[in-house]
């Protein structure tokens, strides 16, 4: 059985529940805080499936908490071989549309670059935005969370999506 960790930053909270939400669906996943419970790049080592949820900032930045993991995996280039990957996090479409879920395809593009297999892709259907890092050939590489403009389908896309990764991970 594939051990799952869910690490999470999260600054106003909606990344948070998100991953709360994921953890009640997928049962078998553990819950990692990025400022509280994170204690550096080799806790990646420990599970088979890395669920990795940030919020989108400034320029399509990570959420402050993974500034120093993600600095710490770009120079130390650990082999994420074998490693299965998927990404979620929040962003708002319609006031930072020119950034939507920007921090997800950095996040994606360096998880994958260190060899780990990206999981979770959707449609972009149901979004508006100008311009994502995060999107490949017309889907999110990862769950778009909106909270201040789809409140009410969070839950369900999560739902959706925990299904999705059960299905293609085996989870």
């Amino acid at each position: 059985m594939a051990k799952v960790g869910i690490f999470f930053g999260s600054s106003s909270g909606v990344t948070r529940g998100a991953a709360e939400l994921l953890n009640a669906q997928l049962k078998r996943s553990e819950l990692i805080d990025m400022e509280e419970d994170f204690d550096g790049i080799e806790q990646f080592e420990d599970f088979d499936v890395l669920i990795l949820g940030s919020s989108t900032w400034g320029q399509g930045d990570p959420q402050r908490d993974w500034v120093d993991p993600l600095y710490d995996l770009s120079n130390d280039r650990p082999d994420l071989s074998g490693k299965k990957v998927a990404f979620f996090g929040a962003g708002d479409q319609k006031t930072h549309g020119e950034h939507f879920l920007s921090a997800l395809g950095k996040m994606h593009d360096l998880f994958v670059s260190l060899g780990a297999e990206a999981y979770g892709y959707i449609p972009t259907t149901g979004y508006e935005y100008e311009f994502s890092l995060a999107e490949r050939e017309g889907k999110l590489c990862g769950l778009g969370i909106d909270d201040v403009n789809q409140e009410d389908l969070t839950e369900e896309r999560v739902t959706l999506w925990a299904s999705q990764l059960k299905s293609e991970i085996g989870l």
